[in-house]
């Protein structure tokens, strides 16, 4: 019988998720990296900035649905999730600090986009404050998990070798198929997201113009 969708991608188990969560990471410091450097010269690239932070959105909601099912799965008591142990106390006492910020700046930088300059009101200082805060733990929390991601990266690649002897969608129980779909279907959304606002784009940028 095949399975469905979900059945596929949560077939890796606990390594599975935590390869799904590492390789959606990397996708996310290249994409935050470019959108650090928007800030640099926010006024010359407004349009690039918006549009990268609407198209990060769809791998923001992967990565925060994997470690959420990572969560629900321990403390639901899964053996291979329990297994694998918590993460340290130092990150799981800065994970709200991580979710909490994330949802505060991409809520806040769509409601810019929605009720656009002249209603920008309260928001503009509330999405600078979080977006610093947002970098401060997001960083912290990409350095504490290096290690984690290196050794998850290093289990995907030799998952590809393996693959390559008897290839299949479901990769033998592995999931792998689905997690690369997973990742491109994210990336997809968050570009779909980024094309629709791009109409928003242009009052913010003539607003900047004239208002600095």
């Amino acid at each position: 019988m095949r399975r469905g969708a979900l059945g596929r991608l949560i077939a890796g188990g606990a390594a599975g998720n935590e390869r799904l969560t590492a390789l959606t990471g990397v996708v996310l410091i290249a994409m935050c990296a470019a959108l650090g450097v928007t800030i640099l010269r926010i006024g010359q690239l407004l349009d690039p900035h918006m549009f990268i932070g609407m198209l990060l959105i769809g791998p923001v909601a992967l990565k925060m649905a994997s470690t959420g099912y990572r969560f629900v799965r321990y403390y639901a008591h899964d053996p291979a999730y329990r297994a694998k142990g918590p993460p340290p106390i130092e990150l799981r006492m800065l994970a709200p600090l991580v979710v909490a910020s994330t949802a505060v700046v991409f809520a806040t930088g769509v409601a810019l986009l929605l009720v656009g300059p002249r209603s920008r009101g309260a928001l503009v200082p509330l999405h600078k404050i979080s977006f610093i805060v947002w970098i401060a733990v997001t960083a912290a929390h990409v350095i504490a998990h290096l290690p984690a991601l290196v050794t998850a990266l290093a289990g995907e690649h030799r998952a590809v070798g393996a693959r390559e002897s008897a290839p299949s969608w479901d990769d033998h129980g592995s999931g792998r198929g689905a997690r690369a779909l997973a990742l491109a279907g994210a990336i997809t959304l968050g570009l779909v997201l980024a094309l629709l606002a791009q109409s928003q784009f242009g009052l913010w940028a003539h607003f900047h113009h004239h208002h600095g």
